[in-house]
């Protein structure tokens, strides 16, 4: 996961503390919800303001759900990368990435990754994150091969398969032919990914 170009709207001047927190409320309710069904009068009334004040987070339903997605994987991106820096050996800082990913999106309801499928502003984001995840984590394997900890693997083409189960999760494709939720699609590929890269261990006599 990495930061976004895009940035939430700017909150600032009179009022700036409130529309902040109501932004926060909105971007927990759309991933708690998902957004496709919601309208802006909806908005309104279940974060119990007016229209007027969406407004003035963004200019249409479509900015403000793009915003609340890159508001998302902004916050999650820096405490996924908190959890790698406390994370020491290569092994451990794999698990711990992979980890931290699932754990980010665990809370996240289906409907909302169903939504983001669906609406192309909302899907090039999280594609983007997850490229940039799959970056990450050819680093990782990287550093595994160079400790010695990892077997030697061709690390680009093992960065590819990684890639492409990272995409395929991404675009609902692991979830329609599995039922795992995006979280427990990670939490397996993390347990794949450590038991086919680390070396076996050789038995005393």
């Amino acid at each position: 996961m990495i930061e976004t170009s895009a940035a939430a709207p700017r909150l600032t001047g009179r009022g700036a503390a409130r529309r902040s927190e109501l932004f926060e409320e909105l971007v927990a309710l759309l991933v708690g919800e998902g957004f496709a069904q919601l309208t802006l009068d909806d908005l309104a009334a279940r974060l119990r303001c007016s229209k007027r004040t969406l407004y003035g987070l963004a200019g249409s339903k479509e900015q403000l759900v793009r915003a609340a997605v890159v508001h998302f994987f902004r916050r999650a991106t820096a405490r996924v990368e908190a959890v790698l820096a406390a994370a020491t050996g290569p092994a451990e800082r794999l698990a711990a990435y992979l980890r931290a990913v699932s754990a980010e999106l665990a809370p996240v309801s289906p409907q909302f990754f169903d939504d983001v499928a669906a609406f192309e502003p909302a899907a090039e984001v999280y594609e983007r994150n997850t490229r940039a995840a799959a970056g990450r984590v050819q680093q990782l394997i990287e550093e595994g091969v160079t400790a010695g900890v990892f077997r030697e693997v061709h690390v680009a083409f093992a960065a590819d398969v990684i890639a492409s189960v990272m995409v395929r999760i991404q675009q609902r494709q692991v979830a329609a032919a599995t039922g795992l939720a995006d979280a427990a699609a990670y939490e397996q590929l993390a347990e794949l990914l450590l038991h086919g890269l680390q070396k076996a261990r050789v038995r005393e006599a």
